[in-house]
């Protein structure tokens, strides 16, 4: 990508891990069109598997199963699954909310449903079934 293309002004950070092929040169690249630089810390390696957690969903979910035409294509493309991802998916870790709605409270438990169980061969098999 050359330095003067539109995308690269927008760059403020570039978050690496600590790899030796990434050389002193390759962060004055960077530098040079204003973005910081800022390696992943050593002792904290989940920051780097939080990352490719989510390129290996987006390749799973998206690029992977779409012919991609171009790099205009490829944008819209990771720009929807990002969408998708932050605001509809939802996350386990997260009690199966997206990440968006985090900060929001719960919304209130509904009752539970009566139920009744009726015992069968002395218990030994139950047969539920829910009080209208």
């Amino acid at each position: 990508m050359p330095l003067d293309d539109p995308h690269t002004t927008g760059i403020r950070y570039l978050i690496r891990d600590n790899a030796d092929y990434f050389t002193q040169a390759f962060d004055a690249v960077f530098t040079a069109i204003g973005a910081r630089v800022r390696p992943i810390l050593p002792g904290v390696p989940r920051m780097n598997t939080i990352a490719e957690r989510w390129v290996g969903s987006c390749r799973r979910e998206a690029t992977g199963r779409i012919l991609i035409t171009g790099e205009r294509h490829l944008r819209l493309v990771v720009d929807e699954h990002a969408d998708h991802h932050t605001e509809h998916r939802p996350h386990q870790s997260l009690g199966q909310r997206c990440p968006n709605d985090v900060g929001l409270p719960e919304p209130p438990a509904a009752a539970p449903p009566r139920i009744i169980r009726r015992d069968r061969l002395g218990g030994l098999i139950h047969k539920y079934s829910q009080v209208a």
